[in-house]
């Protein structure tokens, strides 16, 4: 038996946020209206067919935490930056705006992880050990797939350059040069690497840079503002 993968990305348009949050803000911890997050949210569960009971979501902390939950929670996982899950009908969630996005699946062993690897989460090996959560839920590194979700480009990341070395060290592949012609950081090409290394090899990567493109959330162009979310569920 196979599964099928649904992945979903949002875009900052189409929710009832206002500014600096309009529209489509997904993220309870920005600064936004309670009752805004709720609806929108309440909107992304109601277009992806599974009802809100049914998306999980986390309190991210930019860690290498990764929690396997194996059904519906009434609140927020708290305090993680990764969450595996290996039932069906059943969607983890990030949000992110400007940290990479990382949606895995193994369609063939019914497993799915949603990873939050921003720039210390990734350093520190948070989507190595949510592949290792997956592979010990009986995922093989053959059949999973990965989407890099939109993130900030390396063209506009502009990092010190001792940093950009030390993420290098942990994270090779991640330095990079900017638009610029500064030190900067292209984490997704550091978090394909990583992963490929692992044996994973089936890797996409969204092109959009959030910072670039004004139809996303870039907490680095913006400041104050929302989060996009993405998601990944088995059928």
């Amino acid at each position: 038996m196979s599964f099928r993968v649904r992945r979903v990305t949002t875009t900052r348009s189409g929710g009832v946020s206002a500014a600096p949050f309009d529209s489509f803000n997904l993220g309870d911890h920005v600064g936004d209206v309670p009752r805004a997050v709720a609806a929108n949210r309440a909107r992304l569960a109601a277009a992806t067919g599974l009802g809100p009971d049914r998306l999980v979501w986390m309190n991210q902390v930019h860690g290498d935490n990764v929690v396997v939950v194996d059904g519906p929670r009434e609140a927020p996982v708290e305090a993680t930056d990764a969450l595996v899950a290996t039932v069906p009908r059943l969607a983890v969630v990030v949000v992110t705006a400007d940290c990479v996005p990382v949606l895995m699946a193994d369609p063939r062993a019914g497993v799915v992880a949603a990873v939050h690897a921003g720039r210390v989460g990734a350093q520190h090996g948070v989507v190595v050990r949510a592949l290792e959560a997956m592979l010990a839920a009986g995922a093989r590194e053959d059949d999973i797939s990965v989407l890099l979700g939109p993130a900030v480009s390396g063209d506009h990341y502009e990092v010190p350059a001792e940093m950009a070395d030390e993420v290098e060290a942990a994270l090779p592949g991640s330095r990079t040069v900017t638009s610029a012609g500064t030190p900067g950081l292209d984490l997704r090409a550091g978090i394909a690497r990583q992963l490929g290394q692992r044996g994973v090899r089936a890797i996409d990567v969204d092109p959009r840079c959030t910072a670039a493109d004004p139809k996303l959330f870039s907490h680095r162009r913006d400041g104050l503002t929302g989060r996009l979310a993405s998601l990944v569920w088995l059928e």
